[in-house]
């Protein structure tokens, strides 16, 4: 969640858990902050967000509230459904699992009601399905919806975390009341979850929150995370989707470089399977997010989700792209007429080119584009295989160098294509 960081003293406010810091932090510099071995392609799972939000009121909607329960249907259905083997493995509670005030002992602890048994009780139980638990804090005083804040207590939350088997932690960047801070507290906690010895995912939201006031030092965001949000909260629209690309295009320059096994670029969670978006808006989302090696976390309602949005969630094809071992992030190098042409580098010199239409009228758009221009002019010389992914799987068969490749591009949609030499 987005919400806007405190302005005003942009002092480092070196009390409590930033007192450590100037004696702990400096003291280990030379070695690689994070340096977890994890996340080494995207991640991927489900993430409870944007479709389940803060709903706390488990009497009139004990199916949709953020509770144990959500939790263990949605792991089941991972399971029993074929996600966890199309790779989605990560079960992930985000904002509002938490008690109002830490126990006694100055612990995080989750609300009693909603979560009865505990979130070692739910670690244990996603365990033993063969996935991964993922939970939220944040760098602050409070999380976004006013629950108690890691700031002071970092030390503490990572080993908490640690001692439950969480395996992923999503630290937002509510409620901090400065840039400095900020900055030290997300790196403090890299540091705190390194020194528990517990391999947890490390989720930011650093450059988010930090734009507003200077550009971000990439470097140190990438050296310290595995995956970072860099702009606003994703929504179930068309315009919440266009308005990500849009900025992704404008910045990639300064993006694209630093991804990579370990540490990517986070445009939000798939919304595919809701009530936001057309079957050829999900596939633009579906295929960029696999360009840009963009975190596959859906948040959606596994147990409604549609054959046809199910089937393009756990496509084999687009996954395989997305999680290439390469591990370079694709970028968008033509924009002309209404299209936009996406490119991503793939191991064992292949290519992934995405073809987007950005018009949002009329009907297919007829495009054609030299073979030669793509990958750099590399992708296909002297030829190559070209094969159509999305919206359908067509084998379009050998391409040479010197020859055109046309499509059609649904309005608002995308047109996939993998090039193997």
């Amino acid at each position: 969640m987005a919400m806007k960081l405190l302005s005003g003293d942009t002092r480092l406010v070196c009390e409590l858990a930033l007192c450590p810091l100037a004696l702990v932090f400096w003291s280990i510099l030379g070695v690689r902050a994070l340096d977890n071995g994890l996340a080494r392609t995207p991640t991927m799972g489900w993430l409870h967000w944007e479709r389940f939000m803060c709903n706390l009121d488990c009497q009139e909607e004990p199916d949709a509230c953020i509770s144990e329960q959500l939790f263990m249907q949605m792991a089941e259905l991972m399971v029993s459904d074929g996600w966890r083997d199309a790779g989605y493995d990560y079960l992930c509670i985000d904002d509002c699992w938490m008690a109002p005030e830490r126990d006694s002992k100055g612990r995080l602890q989750a609300d009693p009601q909603r979560f009865p048994s505990g979130i070692k009780h739910l670690a244990n139980y996603v365990h033993s399905k063969g996935l991964k638990l993922g939970i939220y804090a944040d760098v602050g005083n409070k999380t976004c919806a006013g629950f108690p804040g890691s700031f002071g207590s970092y030390d503490i939350d990572a080993q908490t975390f640690a001692d439950w088997g969480v395996d992923l932690l999503k630290f937002d960047g509510c409620h901090c009341d400065s840039v400095v801070s900020l900055e030290n507290g997300y790196k403090y906690m890299a540091l705190a979850l390194n020194r528990t010895g517990r391999s947890i995912v490390y989720s930011c939201e650093w450059p988010l929150y930090l734009r507003p006031f200077h550009k971000p030092n990439y470097t140190d965001i990438q050296y310290y995370c595995n995956h970072w949000r860099n702009f606003d909260d994703v929504y179930d629209s068309w315009e919440s989707i266009k308005n990500i690309l849009s900025w992704t295009v404008v910045y990639q320059k300064e993006i694209v470089e630093v991804a990579g096994p370990g540490s990517w670029n986070d445009p939000d969670m798939l919304v595919i399977g809701n009530f936001g978006l057309s079957w050829d808006q999900q596939v633009t989302q579906m295929a960029l997010w696999a360009i840009m090696a963009a975190p596959l976390l859906m948040s959606n309602d596994l147990r409604q989700i549609s054959s046809q949005d199910k089937a393009l969630l756990q496509n084999k094809d687009v996954i395989a792209i997305n999680q290439d071992p390469l591990g370079k992030q694709g970028y968008c190098f033509r924009k002309e007429n209404h299209i936009e042409v996406w490119e991503r580098p793939l191991s064992n010199l292949a290519w992934a080119v995405a073809v987007r239409n950005l018009q949002e009228i009329g009907g297919p758009c007829p495009y054609t584009i030299q073979i030669s221009s793509l990958g750099r002019g590399l992708a296909c010389n002297p030829g190559c295989i070209i094969t159509q992914l999305l919206p359908e799987k067509v084998h379009l068969g050998f391409y040479e160098w010197t020859l055109t490749l046309k499509t059609r591009v649904n309005p608002s949609g995308t047109v996939l294509f993998r090039l193997e030499r």
